[in-house]
């Protein structure tokens, strides 16, 4: 089951089919056993990309560097 087109906003944002399954995997780390709570997760880090908000490299980063 799908619950979000997060891969839609992906390809408008110009994302990497590489860089999605990376993005998927760390976003599964966080919500291992909630599939809606990791395409939410997705979805809004795909059209904060595509807007412009934050990069690609940004998004992969597990942590912050502005954080402890």
């Amino acid at each position: 089951m799908q619950y979000f087109d997060y891969e839609a906003v992906a390809r408008e944002a110009k994302i990497p089919p590489n860089k999605v399954r990376e993005l998927r995997s760390l976003v599964r780390q966080e919500f291992p056993n909630d599939l809606l709570m990791c395409e939410l997760h997705l979805l809004r880090v795909c059209m904060a990309i595509r807007d412009g908000y934050i990069d690609i490299k940004d998004a992969l980063k597990s942590k912050p560097e502005n954080h402890p």
